[in-house]
């Protein structure tokens, strides 16, 4: 008898209630990095949602002890190629475009460390709730392979000079810090995280539909000029950076646990 084979659980699950869709990344196990597939699951989720006009608010939240730590190098190594690896943050950068674009706003719950694009994808958010003990950092420059496109959303979110020190340091900012540069709006207790998202959700939901989804669009017209444009030099960058030897090293680094050996 041949065994059953395993079901695969879906990479983000999505549960509606009250007019707020929660979708969680569930890899929680990985970190819930995002790989091509955690990329794509994203996607699909928010172009479906975009249609759905039960959906009012939309967070974003994780499974495991983090929330998100960027994009999986091993994954990156393996494609080696420039070309390649830039049609990854070309996928990437579309999804997270299409959050600005979605008529719902978007909440991200965060409830452990964002790290690199999973800072990112907090920035890139609308709002952001935070547990006390929650971590940012974008380190690739640590890594040798600069956090550019990470660093499209923090200069949209933070003061040029603080996003500037994030990514030229690579250091981790707690969540007390990140509130006072902007890049939450919320910390809370982990007890309260749940009751404080719902809170602010449902505030949102229950304004006018038409007059959030308007005024959303309008608030990133005139203030995210130059958005894709972003994206696409910043993705050219973060492809040619890991593909560059200094890149490839850190890569290897980072993944053997050990400290990089630069070439002087």
């Amino acid at each position: 008898m041949s065994a059953v084979p395993q079901a695969i659980e879906p990479h983000v699950l999505r549960d509606d209630a009250d007019g707020i869709a929660t979708l969680t990344l569930n890899r929680g196990s990985q970190f819930n990095l995002l790989t091509s597939e955690m990329i794509d699951a994203l996607q699909a989720a928010f172009d479906a949602i975009a249609r759905d006009e039960s959906v009012r608010v939309i967070v974003l939240a994780a499974a495991g002890k983090g929330f998100c730590a960027g994009h999986d190098l091993k994954e990156i190594r393996a494609l080696r190629e420039q070309p390649k690896i830039e049609q990854l943050f070309v996928r990437c950068s579309r999804m997270m475009v299409t959050m600005t674009r979605l008529p719902q706003p978007v909440i991200a719950r965060v409830h452990g460390a964002a790290a690199a694009a999973g800072c990112q994808l907090v920035a890139q958010c609308d709002l952001a709730v935070a547990v006390d003990t929650a971590r940012f950092t974008a380190p690739g420059v640590t890594w040798g392979f600069f956090c550019s496109t990470p660093g499209v959303a923090l200069a949209r979110n933070l003061p040029r000079k603080r996003a500037l020190e994030m990514l030229l340091t690579g250091d981790m900012i707690d969540a007390q810090t990140a509130l006072q540069w902007g890049l939450v709006n919320r910390v809370v207790p982990a007890d309260q995280l749940d009751a404080e998202v719902r809170s602010l959700a449902m505030k949102i939901a229950a304004k006018p539909r038409a007059t959030v989804a308007d005024g959303k669009r309008a608030f990133y017209q005139q203030v995210e000029s130059g958005l894709e444009r972003a994206y696409e030099l910043a993705g050219h960058t973060i492809a040619t950076s890991f593909a560059h030897e200094e890149g490839r090293e850190g890569m290897d680094a980072f993944i053997d646990k050990r400290a990089p050996r630069w070439a002087r």
